[in-house]
């Protein structure tokens, strides 16, 4: 326990040189309190009037930067003392100092603390010293803070600028992929309309019709459901993924035949189910497969495997098309990603089904994975919690 004596040993190491008849006066016109860790002994912005010298334990002194950050100015420990420039200025408390362990203080009122400082010029002095090293600290990291937000600006803008940009490029690219089954099935309209298709070709003319009106719709539907996503919790439910990718392979059938691109399912036996909202997994699941539809060669393969591991059951994708390059394999995310060959011509598509796959998997606690090597293939791997036995 500390006693009346402890001070007479602290208070010449929180100012050098101090007399004897000084300390005694300082201790005279002061007292002792104990404070328990993580009590606020000072609070940033409130008007007090006390001053501390720490006799024993620690105390932290933090700030709040720019209203949100706390940041921790320095630690304090016996000997050093705080709380004289709200008192010499008569101005709010510009840190709080808070106990971080079992802490004792000497402390004096603001008319002690006038009364002694007006009769030693020893803690006169030491309080000049220390008060000039604080503001010049303050200083210092009012231009560090300044520095640290001009960058974080900049940051800021060249993001903003880079995301105008992209937002840019997707509505061409919408324009685009909205344009050119509209003209088409317009085209096919207009010539059913005049009677320029032949009888026998009327089938087959109708039918090229319906697949340009429902790539539209689908289009439009992804960006709908991908706005949605923001707002809509999911409905979670156990989902068997075997099953839920038969229903996909089966909706893509003939887009693959179109391509000429083979799916293939393997499966372990007794899957266990995930926990998840089955329409938006099946989105991301059509998502996942029509890009490898899209970017597998003619006569390629699209392998889907499902394998249960510990507590996660794992959906993969694979095709062995182009391959993504390592530059772009940090973008192919992005809502508004578009992927492009070599010599620089768009592929069909405007780069969503992963974006929606992506923000399905993050809203499931999941991970979604991809490996890729430019000309061998891509493999994107969804990995989703397993529903307890």
């Amino acid at each position: 326990m500390t006693t009346r004596r402890a001070p007479s040993r602290i208070i010449p190491r929180a100012f050098p040189g101090i007399t004897a008849s000084e300390t005694t006066e300082l201790i005279t016109n002061s007292q002792v309190h104990a404070y328990a860790p993580g009590t606020a002994l000072c609070q940033e912005n409130a008007l007090e009037d006390t001053f501390y010298i720490i006799l024993e334990g620690e105390a932290e002194v933090t700030k709040v930067i720019n209203r949100t950050e706390v940041r921790l100015l320095k630690t304090l420990r016996s000997g050093d003392f705080f709380g004289e420039m709200a008192l010499i200025h008569n101005v709010p408390r510009g840190a709080t100092v808070t106990a971080r362990t079992h802490l004792v203080a000497l402390e004096l009122n603001k008319e002690s603390f006038d009364r002694v400082l007006k009769n030693s010029s020893t803690m006169a002095m030491t309080m000049v010293r220390e008060i000039s090293s604080r503001l010049r600290t303050n200083d210092e990291m009012a231009v560090e803070d300044l520095r640290l937000r001009a960058s974080e600006l900049a940051q800021a803008y060249q993001k903003l600028a880079e995301q105008e940009l992209t937002r840019r490029e997707f509505l061409t690219n919408i324009a685009h992929e909205l344009r050119t089954p509209l003209m088409a099935a317009g085209g096919f309209l207009q010539a059913l309309q005049k009677g320029m298709i032949p009888k026998k070709n009327v089938k087959d003319t109708v039918d090229t019709v319906a697949r340009n009106v429902q790539r539209i719709t689908t289009l439009v539907n992804d960006i709908l459901f991908l706005q949605e996503m923001d707002l809509v919790l999911p409905d979670f439910h156990p989902v068997n993924l075997e099953e839920l990718a038969k229903k996909v392979i089966k909706k893509y059938l003939q887009n693959a035949k179109e391509h000429d691109v083979k799916l293939h399912l393997n499966a372990n036996r007794r899957l266990p189910s995930v926990s998840g909202d089955v329409e938006s997994l099946e989105h991301a699941l059509e998502g996942l497969v029509d890009n490898a539809i899209k970017f597998s060669p003619k006569g390629g393969d699209v392998d889907i495997r499902i394998r249960s591991q510990g507590g996660l059951v794992s959906l993969s994708v694979q095709d062995r098309g182009i391959g993504i390059s390592e530059e772009r394999l940090p973008r192919i995310f992005d809502r508004f990603h578009h992927v492009e060959e070599k010599d620089g011509n768009l592929f069909g598509g405007i780069g969503i089904g992963l974006a929606i796959a992506q923000q399905v998997i993050t809203q499931h606690e999941g991970k979604l994975d991809v490996q890729s090597k430019e000309g061998e293939g891509s493999i994107f791997t969804m990995s989703l919690k397993r529903v307890q036995d």
